[in-house]
């Protein structure tokens, strides 16, 4: 997991769901994307910007996508953090990426 560009969390968690601390294993897709949403328990929402191509104006356009991830107790994330999220085995009904670290903390206060 080292090989990802995130560094592994100084706390420790029991969380079965944890790719660090647990038995959760991870896919090669990775997110990188803001927190917009943390009010749930041990999940977020991410958004995702990325440009898509217009072949009939020849131009690009921002779009956005929104993805709920789970986040593990030993990864603190809060509104406006930009995180990276990799693909994994379906968690729930809406949840198949689970956060991995952070890439930048630059949170709302």
């Amino acid at each position: 997991m080292e090989d990802l560009g995130v560094k592994p969390p100084a706390k420790k968690c029991s969380d079965i769901k944890c790719p660090w601390h647990g038995k959760l294993r991870v896919r090669r897709k990775a997110l990188i994307g803001k927190v917009v949403s943390d009010k749930m328990e041990k999940s977020a929402v991410i958004e995702v910007t990325y440009l898509h191509y217009v072949r009939k104006y020849r131009r690009y356009e921002r779009r956005r996508a929104r993805h709920i991830v789970h986040v593990p107790p030993c990864i603190e994330v809060k509104k406006g953090d930009v995180v990276k999220a990799l693909s994994t085995r379906r968690l729930s009904k809406t949840k198949s990426f689970v956060v991995v670290g952070k890439v930048e903390g630059s949170g709302e206060k």
